[in-house]
């Protein structure tokens, strides 16, 4: 995982679109000193992302079910999927965990080597980013 402190920290990140995504959100919003941006990478276990968020990603916070029960429900509060020439590139997925609107957003790009849940998730329920990036 990367955390996203400042816009040079988007140096680190390798997918190319999602750099430009934070690089865009830096430019939009200004800083993030109190809310929480992490990208996901290759390999990260998403026990690991959840308790970094403080963020249930495969369980449903209130009942507990887990992802694909009929009564799951994301624990975010927003998920787009953001696309480039017609595929998906990656997800943007933010859930408030304080009273001040502060929370933790999610990068995740849609690559091989990313948790298969962790995307099956996120896929099934974003809805598409509209009016940020060129595609």
């Amino acid at each position: 995982m990367v955390i996203i402190r400042d816009p040079a920290d988007a140096n680190r990140i390798a997918n190319p679109h999602v750099r430009a995504l934070i690089d865009l959100r830096f430019s939009q919003l200004g800083t993030f000193h109190d809310g929480l941006l992490v990208v996901v990478e290759v390999g990260d276990a998403i026990e690991d992302v959840e308790k970094l968020c403080g963020v249930a990603i495969l369980h449903d916070t209130f009942s507990g079910v887990p992802f694909g029960h009929p009564d799951y429900s994301p624990s975010f509060d927003y998920i787009e999927a953001h696309y480039a020439n017609g595929n998906i590139t990656c997800f943007e997925a933010h859930a408030d965990t304080g009273d001040a609107g502060l929370g933790s957003t999610l990068f995740v790009p849609a690559e091989e080597g990313i948790d298969a849940s962790l995307l099956a998730a996120l896929k099934q329920y974003a809805v598409p980013a509209t009016g940020l990036m060129e595609s």
